[in-house]
């Protein structure tokens, strides 16, 4: 007994330091009132229409009771009231292949459940489905910490571990060896309570089949970041959802074998695709016939091509020494270094091929994916997502709309998120500035409101400085 009381006593001791921090820092909730007015500020709703001046949007009880011009939208008594001339309104992003892990060097991942939900809420991702999962049965109780109101972030559609053939050497990842063993996996973890799977590299067509077969006789979905699968044999197979655009496609891949992922070519797949190409047009149809959705993750391409943007001073803020150390390390070997996962004529080439996928009728959602060389940081790459989107062309309303609408309606929630309209739930993203003509002022954010609570990003960002990575 005494052993064990010491063994207790000890752990709180080291751990007291600790909780003493978190009990100084401020909460992070700005806004808690039943009925709050944003008054005069410029409206993006999300569903894709252009900008609208001077609104107001009216928050009841967590949802929204109103919206329209300031001169016709009445301001209800006893209302708490934010100025927001000069700001505007975004819907929250419901961000698609998200990860509660980082990179922790030598192929292994490190799970950051103390900082990731904060930085993902602190940046506007109010919604967020975890695209692979290392721990699920951390991710599920987060997930359930966070629907209590127990814990801080995104509400999180959880995903089940990789569904992985054999070869790829991540420790963290279980290869299935037949299609029988991805049956009970994909049965297991649907009767634990995940909502979706995502198969990975090494995983031939008949496991592939199975995983998709089974999912959806439990009415789950299934997405994929593929190698040894070609996208057209995926979408045969009825998958619905496919990751990093068009940059992990081997459908191009001369020499292709079947169910054999061509690692060698693995990481740079764009090298010699012509978008103009009929075959890659035709390709374009027929995911968008078959109602495959395309995941655009071009922050984590963006992270691995030299001379392009890198962590400011915020983002760098919230990595621990460790982390920020190799950070560095990786990235003057990447500006260094001849084009190795992508050059900026394939990242430009990237941006186009999604673009002709939207052009073409498919719903293109997005996501950032915090893994890569480290610099896809939770929060501040959704923002940074938006911009590279509004960089490949497409208008910033369109490019909101990409991480909010088309994010809830993958979900089968667009009825009640992903939109700033009245009745849906008050999600909304608070920006100092006018994005609509300056994307970067879309890295203001103010106030983020999840359910119509308004959390200061300053004091999210707090709770997560310094925590990011490994020791």
């Amino acid at each position: 007994m005494r052993a064990k009381l010491l063994l207790i006593f000890a752990f709180l001791f080291v751990q007291a330091p600790a909780f003493a921090q978190q009990q100084q820092r401020p909460s992070p909730v700005r806004y808690n009132q039943p009925v709050i007015a944003i008054t005069h500020v410029t409206l993006v709703d999300g569903t894709g229409a252009p900008a609208r001046r001077d609104q107001n949007i009216v928050i009841r009880e967590g949802r929204i009771a109103a919206t329209g011009p300031a001169a016709r939208t009445p301001v209800p008594a006893g209302a708490t009231i934010i100025d927001g001339t000069g700001k505007t309104v975004i819907p929250g992003f419901v961000f698609m292949h998200e990860h509660m892990f980082y990179p922790s060097g030598g192929g292994h991942f490190a799970p950051m459940l103390g900082s990731f939900p904060s930085l993902y809420l602190a940046m506007g991702v109010t919604t967020a489905r975890t695209g692979g999962s290392i721990a699920p049965l951390s991710d599920l109780s987060l997930r359930d910490a966070i629907a209590a109101g127990t814990a801080i972030g995104p509400d999180l559609d959880v995903t089940g571990p990789y569904v992985e053939g054999a070869g790829l050497g991540i420790m963290e990842l279980h290869a299935s060896a037949t299609p029988d063993a991805v049956e009970r996996l994909v049965n297991y973890w649907a009767d634990t309570g995940v909502t979706s799977y995502k198969v990975y590299m090494m995983l031939d067509r008949a496991r592939l089949r199975r995983t998709i077969e089974t999912a959806h006789r439990r009415g789950l979905k299934v997405t994929g970041h593929l190698c040894a699968v070609t996208y057209r044999e995926a979408a045969e197979m009825g998958i619905d959802n496919l990751e990093h655009g068009f940059a992990a496609m081997t459908d191009f891949v001369a020499g292709k074998q079947p169910d054999v992922c061509p690692v060698q070519q693995a990481f740079n797949l764009l090298a010699n695709v012509d978008p103009d190409s009929p075959r890659v047009r035709d390709l374009i149809a027929y995911l968008v016939a078959r109602r495959v959705a395309i995941t655009s993750t071009l922050v984590v391409f963006e992270d691995m091509v030299p001379g392009r943007q890198r962590l400011g001073e915020a983002a760098r803020a919230v990595l621990n020494a460790d982390a920020l150390r190799d950070y560095d390390r990786v990235h003057r070997a990447i500006d260094a270094a001849p084009p190795g996962i992508m050059g900026q004529a394939e990242f430009a080439r990237a941006m186009r091929l999604e673009r002709m996928f939207v052009e073409a009728g498919g719903l293109l959602i997005a996501g950032t994916d915090p893994t890569g060389a480290g610099g896809a940081l939770p929060g501040f790459a959704s923002i940074r997502q938006i911009q590279l989107l509004v960089e490949a062309g497409f208008p910033f309303e369109q490019a909101v709309r990409i991480g909010s609408l088309n994010g809830a309606r993958y979900l089968g929630r667009e009825r009640d998120i992903g939109s700033v309209e009245a009745g849906k739930r008050a999600d909304l993203i608070l920006v100092d500035g006018d994005p609509v003509r300056d994307p970067a002022a879309l890295a203001r954010i103010e106030t983020v409101f999840k359910a119509g609570v308004g959390y200061d990003r300053q004091a999210l960002l707090a709770t997560a400085r310094g925590l990011v990575g490994y020791r």
